[in-house]
């Protein structure tokens, strides 16, 4: 490192006549000086220290600089984008261009459509290094054949234009990847055989990114989507580069509009081939792919499983209305068994009350009669019939339950006259109270 200097600068002297008051207005006041320590420091300076230490001019360093640069840009990154060249290629003429392959020409068949317009330069630069006419000639090649060189500048030209790039990209045979063969993509091997054919063709999609492959742990989504999107495939791939030469200005008019027409039948006829080829393509990997199998097996599963718990659901319903007929049926006929006994035991009681108002009638009227219709000697018919029509009126006035209790205290006053006629006066009562009776209507019990 240099060592520190000092450098003493002095202020200019004013112009004569300048004055502070007239010409300058302070706003405000100045710093104190500082002493500071300046280093030489910069590519200049090592140029010079550089000079300096190997004793070299400044021609001798610039020459020896690039060489120096030219040997580090041949070496920098050799494996990256260096390949061997090919002898035949090395003669290949510059007018046949359009046959080349331009991307062996820089050396990036690795890459091809991968190759960045950076890679491109750098290929560019090591093949100028190498195969420049000025660099053959300082070597002492006398090979005055410079052809190659063009064909390096064609192929560069020619990739780093995004149009005329793509046309060639579009018909690079040398970066088609072939369908793989059954034997080839059997068993696990399939999906990664297939990966590479698509992912090949995937650089023509105008859609980008291009849906992945997949593999066997796939979801049914991802897969469907694969297919869908390569079913409707939208590829930018023309084929102008295959174009016939469309003769100059100067040839028949005729002729060019032959040659223009003739031209744009064949991109279309490629076109359709192309599209036919890839709908092709895809057909054969659907028509092996494994998970299409088992994803129809499912929804076959499902749709068994669906039919299946229909038909059950059907079998269930129609049980449940046959158990619910025979419930309401059973529950039907115990009603009618429950009403036609209610009905029976009814109709017996209605009997057995008939019986019993019978009975009962028939002892009101023979408690009377026991008791000679209440007269001291032998009952006139007069008498007879009067007691008997107060003890009809009262018989019609009460209810059966009445007509029991009624029964129930003649049967315990007997032959008791008195008590007879007491039972009878009171009943006799109780309805003129009632109003069932109209007062006086009886005569022997009033």
């Amino acid at each position: 490192m240099a060592s520190v200097q000092v450098v003493n600068v002095s202020l200019p002297s004013l112009p004569s006549g300048w004055s502070a008051d007239k010409d300058f207005k302070a706003v405000g006041a100045l710093s104190g000086a500082t002493q500071r320590n300046v280093e030489p420091v910069g590519p200049h300076f090592l140029a010079h220290a550089r000079r300096k230490r190997h004793h070299r001019t400044f021609s001798e360093d610039e020459r020896l600089q690039a060489q120096q640069n030219v040997k580090k840009t041949e070496e920098e990154e050799d494996d990256d984008i260096s390949e061997d060249e090919d002898p035949m290629m090395l003669n290949r003429e510059a007018k046949d261009w359009k046959s080349q392959d331009h991307y062996a020409v820089l050396g990036l068949t690795r890459y091809r459509w991968r190759a960045t317009p950076e890679q491109i330069k750098r290929a560019h630069r090591k093949k100028v290094l190498r195969h420049h006419p000025d660099k053959k000639a300082a070597s002492g090649q006398r090979d005055e054949n410079d052809s190659f060189f063009k064909c390096i500048q064609i192929a560069t030209e020619l990739l780093l234009d995004p149009a005329r790039r793509r046309q060639f990209d579009s018909v690079d045979e040398a970066a088609e990847v072939d369908a793989p063969s059954k034997k080839q993509a059997s068993g696990s091997k399939f999906y990664k055989a297939w990966g590479a054919t698509f992912e090949a063709e995937g650089r023509f999609s105008l859609k980008q990114p291009v849906p992945q492959f997949g593999d066997e742990n796939s979801t049914q989504e991802h897969v469907e989507n694969f297919y869908n999107f390569w079913y409707n495939f939208d590829s930018w791939r023309t084929f102008e580069y295959l174009d016939e030469d469309v003769p100059d200005d100067g040839e028949s008019r005729d002729q060019k509009r032959h040659t223009e027409k003739k031209n744009a039948n064949a991109r279309r006829k490629r076109k359709n081939e192309d599209v036919a080829r890839l709908r092709t393509l895809v057909d054969e990997v659907l028509a092996q792919d494994e998970r299409i199998k088992k994803f129809r097996q499912q929804a076959r599963a499902g749709k068994d499983a669906k039919r299946k718990a229909k038909e059950d659901e059907a079998i269930r319903l129609k049980e449940e209305k046959e158990r619910k007929k025979a419930e309401e049926e059973e529950a039907k006929k115990n009603a009618e068994e429950t009403a036609k006994a209610e009905r029976e035991k009814n109709k017996k009681a209605k009997e057995a009350a008939k019986n019993a108002a019978k009975k009962n009638k028939r002892v009101l009227k023979g408690s009377v009669k026991d008791v000679n219709y209440f007269a001291d000697g032998e009952a006139s018919a007069k008498q007879v019939d009067s007691v008997l029509t107060d003890v009809d009126l009262i018989m019609g006035k009460i209810d059966v339950d009445e007509l029991a209790a009624l029964a129930e205290k003649l049967t315990i006053a007997g032959k008791d006259g008195g008590a007879v006629k007491a039972a009878y006066t009171a009943e006799a009562k109780r309805l003129v109270d009632a109003g069932k009776l109209k007062d006086g209507e009886v005569k022997v019990f009033a």
